[in-house]
This record gives structure tokens, C-alpha cells and sequence, in this order.
């Protein structure tokens, strides 16, 4: 039987939860810094993290926000859920697809994904079901590594991305114009790091 998309992810992340947070801690020091406190210091009333991982953004929450994460892989949703009874906050954590997220239309505030969707298959389909569960004027909060408008540095990029497509990961993906088309207002968006690094902050029209 041929494996989905889905599924590779599942079994990709499962594999890499033990080691994710030792290996993460590094990359965010040099190329994401500062990015995880921009995005939860934005977050407002009902929360939907969208592939929370191992619950990294967890401490960075304002303390009155209400916080429901899903996560595809059970091994990196074990680890969010012991890290969340360490900080002794109380969050909905559950197993759930990015692309087909079980929640109503029009549910939360606020939607947050960070370093995610630069490996969801999906990931139009993903925005679009962010976009679905928001209420009317509420936020879509993002940071991701994305394609530098640099040359030299996306075609860096790219020839490593023939490598780690393999797993699922692509380098050169660029989700702006993916929230615009799926309706979005940016509020604000900026490029870091040679235009490696997008923040981005939307809103659902009311």
C-alpha cells in the first residue's frame, strides 16, 4: 500500500520528537530569533495552535489566552503535552491534520502556525482551513522559513531542498501569497535573514 502524505509526515516526526527540541534550539538562536515571542505576543482570546510540535511557543502566550493545539504526530503532541503541565498552563492538546482540522467554522480569535507549513503537504489547503476556523476578524499569526529573493542564496536553497523534499521539508516555499489568495488581510509581514525568514500577521474580513 502506498503511503500518504499524511502518513510519511506522521512517521517523519515521530522519528525526529526525541532529538527536535536539542536540534530546533540551535537554528532558532541564529536564524529565528525572537521570531516565536512576535508571533504569541499577538495572540488574543481562543487560540489555535496548528501544529504545535513539541510545544515550544507555549511559554510565549499572553497568560489570558485559551490555547487548543493540534499536532499529527503523537510522539512531538507527548512532548507539548508534558512541557504544558511543566509551565502549568492548561491547553486543549490533541492529534489532528493541518489540512482537515475538526473544529467548526468561525471557532477562534486567533490561529497560529510557526515553522510548520514548510512541511504540510498541503499547504494552500492548510491555510485555507485556518482561514475557515477564524472568526470573522480574527488573526493568522505565522513564522516560516521561506525562498530568499536573494539568487544565490535560493539556489543554495533549492539544491538542498532536492535533499530534504525526501522527508518533507521544502526551503524555497513562500506562504504570503498563499494567505492573500486564501482571503486574507496582512496586517503586517517582514523578511529577515536575506529574505529567508517571513513573520506574517493577517486578518479574517469581517
Amino acid at each position: 500500500m502506498t503511503e500518504t502524505p499524511a502518513a510519511r509526515q506522521q512517521r517523519v516526526w515521530d522519528r525526529a520528537a526525541p532529538s527536535y527540541d536539542k536540534q530546533i534550539a540551535f537554528l532558532e538562536k541564529i536564524q529565528f530569533g525572537g521570531g516565536r515571542e512576535w508571533v504569541c505576543s499577538r495572540a488574543i482570546g481562543d487560540v489555535l495552535e496548528v501544529a504545535i510540535g513539541t510545544g515550544r511557543n507555549l511559554p510565549f502566550y499572553p497568560k489570558d489566552v485559551r490555547i487548543t493545539g493540534i499536532e499529527l504526530s503523537p510522539a512531538m503532541l507527548d512532548i507539548a503535552r508534558r512541557r504544558a503541565a511543566e509551565l502549568g498552563i492548561s491547553a486543549d492538546l490533541r492529534q489532528g491534520d493541518a489540512e482537515r482540522l475538526d473544529f467548526g467554522d468561525d471557532t477562534f480569535d486567533t490561529v497560529v502556525c510557526v515553522l510548520s507549513l514548510c512541511t504540510i503537504p498541503d499547504n494552500a489547503k492548510a491555510i485555507s482551513e485556518m482561514h475557515r476556523v477564524l472568526k470573522p476578524g480574527g488573526k493568522l499569526l505565522m513564522l516560516d522559513h521561506i525562498g530568499s529573493q536573494w539568487w544565490p542564496i535560493w539556489a543554495g536553497q533549492r539544491l538542498l531542498e532536492l535533499l530534504t523534499a525526501r522527508s518533507g521539508e521544502y526551503m524555497t516555499r513562500r506562504q504570503l501569497p498563499l494567505v492573500r489568495a486564501a482571503g486574507f488581510e496582512i496586517i503586517e509581514a517582514e523578511r529577515l535573514k536575506a529574505g529567508s525568514v517571513e513573520r506574517i500577521a493577517a486578518r479574517k474580513p469581517s
